[in-house]
């Protein structure tokens, strides 16, 4: 497993940093309790001064900006997050005493994600920076390629079957031979050869039945299925035919008529590599053996994929050992 696969899914397990920026202690305090006592990590800015400064330090997953502020108020300091290329998807929930909708539109229009009015309770704040932070991160999760789930959405899906207490299935799939295409044709076309993938393996997600199968993107040529254990072997007869038959369109008409593609090696020496196939691993949890850590299952999976490649065409290796290798 990659590393910015496992920083990712420890990601999953934090419920942020909030920054509190507001000149009036008492309201900083108010909120920063409510915010500790829901289990989220609390810092206070006592103006965009202050809050420029700490931000740039501590990136903080999201804050809590009051709209008046002594030097730098609330809408400077969102249109300065803004501008700023590291600091743009910062999330923001604005606070001011005032309820007029111009007032409103003021700080919605500077780019703030959410607008509460003073005085406000805490249950509703705690609420809407829950929901802020969890559109926000399953946005930046989401493969603008795919448009599906990436790790943080994978390791959560792994950790509700866990709590669910029932047997899954944990499936790694990514395409054999993949950087031929990508020498041959280009990234452009090597892109259309992992869309296509994304495409077979929600069609037979879709159709696999009950209970849900889950689908996510960790990224490249690189998918993860969590289903239920008999749902692995249809899924993945499913996944290969059509992948396997749209796949064919995707390649020069005379590269898919003789089977194979020319790549030339380091040395310039013209190489045939077959066309591409598909290799899954697929890790149980199930019976007496169980993983509580999605890393855990995922590392797994990636091991048995690693046996599915040493086997020619598509090919599913599904690690049936009763304990931990």
């Amino acid at each position: 497993m990659s590393e910015r696969t496992e920083v990712a899914l420890e990601a999953a397990n934090r419920l942020g940093l909030v920054l509190i920026v507001d000149d009036d202690d008492d309201i900083a305090r108010f909120v920063g309790i409510s915010l500790k006592l829901h289990g989220f990590e609390v810092m206070h800015a006592r103006d965009g001064v202050e809050a420029l400064e700490l931000i740039e330090r501590i990136k903080p997953d999201l804050c809590v900006v009051d709209l008046m502020m002594p030097r730098i108020d609330g809408v400077e300091l969102t249109r300065r997050l803004r501008a700023n290329p590291m600091t743009a998807a910062l999330p923001i929930i604005m606070l001011t005493a005032k309820g007029l909708t111009v007032d409103k539109v003021f700080g919605l229009t500077a780019g703030a994600d959410d607008y509460m009015v003073k005085p406000f309770d805490t249950s509703e704040l705690v609420a809407r920076v829950e929901s802020t932070l969890r559109r926000n991160r399953e946005y930046r999760e989401v493969s603008p390629l795919t448009g599906l789930p990436g790790n943080t959405r994978i390791s959560r899906e792994i950790t509700d079957r866990v709590r669910g207490g029932t047997d899954y299935a944990v499936a790694y799939i990514d395409i054999d031979r993949f950087k031929s295409v990508n020498d041959v044709y280009g990234f452009g076309r090597g892109d259309e050869f992992i869309g296509a993938l994304a495409r077979s393996l929600h069609r037979a997600v879709t159709v696999a039945g009950m209970p849900p199968a889950f689908l996510g993107h960790i990224g490249g040529d690189d998918f993860v299925i969590v289903c239920a254990p008999h749902q692995v072997r249809p899924l993945s007869e499913k996944a290969v035919l059509d992948f396997e038959k749209t796949t064919d369109g995707l390649y020069d008409e005379r590269d898919a008529a003789r089977g194979y593609v020319e790549v030339r090696d380091r040395r310039n020496n013209i190489q045939r590599a077959a066309l591409v196939t598909l290799s899954i691993g697929v890790a149980l949890s199930s019976g007496e053996r169980r993983f509580s850590d999605p890393r855990e299952i995922i590392a797994l999976a990636n091991e048995m994929k690693g046996v599915a490649k040493s086997q020619p065409g598509s090919y599913v290796a599904v690690d049936r050992r009763l304990s931990a290798p």
